[in-house]
């Protein structure tokens, strides 16, 4: 058995990305996931927001946050097939550690 980690994925898409697009987005990233072994898969749309600076030619971004739990090696096919993807225009993935840290005092 492989150990899994807690991962969180956020990516931005571009702000003229339909809802219908946005959801097939979804749906596939979550289906990659799932073929590829991934457990404990939770997706929230963020919406439409802001972006502190401008990314391309774009001011506003589509966020959605992904979290699941998966091996390192998912985590890296996963960013691969959102680097070629043309409407993310960023994406970011950290691991979560749920581990509470000891108080040594």
């Amino acid at each position: 058995m492989n150990f899994l980690n807690s991962y969180e994925t956020i990516y931005v898409l571009k702000p003229d990305v339909t809802e219908s697009l946005n959801l097939s987005f979804v749906n596939h990233y979550k289906t990659l996931l799932k073929e590829k072994g991934a457990d404990d898969i939770v997706v929230q749309h963020r919406g439409r927001r802001h972006l502190s600076y401008k990314i391309a030619q774009y001011y506003d971004g589509i966020y959605v946050q992904m979290n699941y739990k998966a091996n390192g090696t998912l985590v890296l096919f996963l960013e691969k097939s959102m680097r070629f993807n043309q409407n993310i225009i960023r994406y970011l993935t950290i691991k979560n550690n749920h581990m509470e840290q000891i108080n040594l005092y």
